[in-house]
């Protein structure tokens, strides 16, 4: 008899189930996020076994870092737009940017943009929002060196705890209640920001939103800033760059 009580149960559960799927206005569809990892996370330290075979210890990357003295004297053009004591590649070569070098007439060109868009023209761009930026394109992109690179910097630009928080664990917006510093603006850029990874365009609400915020200029910055870190990403990718052993990884990733 407790059998034929539950599957009554059951069939009851099941047709109520149908008849609201049939009857009400189809469910919204729930906000793209990236999967979360589960909580509390600790961050792991790099090794020396971690190290693929193929990586150079100069450039942790599939290829050496280029010296000036083996570039022609174009390519040292290029170079020096780079690396010079007004730079903040002042020290040298390092990184993504490392990388350029194998096609200076590239990095002669992006370089100065990937700096006003970072830092704008003098320094006057919001680095807690660029960084807010930066971060969400990150972590939707599972970028484990740009995030790495880019949380100590977030956090030194101002941008709270929480917001590091529901980035790193791709928290919906819709969950995410009252959090310290997460305003119209904060939401907005990590709207478009998840928006123009996951989605197929921009939804015309969200793009509304961030031109009332941030007018047409600031929209295209900001298009500008998640497509540069991107591109960021795809040298990450294709280079294999490696976090240096001993560093610690932020991003919780399988």
């Amino acid at each position: 008899m407790k059998l034929s009580y539950a599957m009554l149960a059951i069939c009851v559960l099941s047709l109520a189930a149908c008849t609201a799927a049939g009857d009400g206005e189809p469910a919204a569809a729930p906000e793209l996020v990236t999967p979360t990892a589960t909580e509390p996370f600790t961050p792991r330290e790099v090794t020396v076994a971690d190290i693929p075979q193929d990586i150079h210890e100069d450039s942790w990357a599939r290829l050496p870092t280029l010296s000036r003295e083996s570039l022609d004297a174009d390519d040292q053009r290029a170079f020096d737009i780079i690396v010079n004591p007004d730079s903040r590649y002042a020290t040298g070569l390092r990184g993504p940017i490392g990388m350029w070098m194998y096609s200076p007439r590239m990095a002669e060109h992006v370089f100065p943009a990937s700096t006003y868009l970072r830092y704008g023209v003098d320094g006057e761009r919001d680095q807690r929002l660029t960084e807010l930026a930066i971060l969400t394109t990150a972590r939707e992109l599972d970028s484990q060196y740009e995030w790495t690179a880019h949380e100590p910097a977030a956090r030194n630009a101002g941008l709270e705890e929480e917001i590091i928080e529901l980035l790193r664990f791709g928290r919906p917006l819709a969950d995410a209640g009252a959090l310290p510093g997460l305003g119209a603006r904060e939401r907005t850029i990590i709207r478009v920001a998840r928006e123009l990874i996951n989605e197929p365009k921009v939804s015309a609400e969200t793009f509304v939103e961030a031109q009332t915020l941030f007018g047409n200029k600031g929209v295209m910055d900001l298009t500008g800033l998640v497509g540069y870190y991107t591109f960021v990403n795809y040298t990450l990718k294709t280079f294999d760059l490696q976090r240096t052993p001993g560093s610690q990884l932020l991003l919780p990733l399988p």
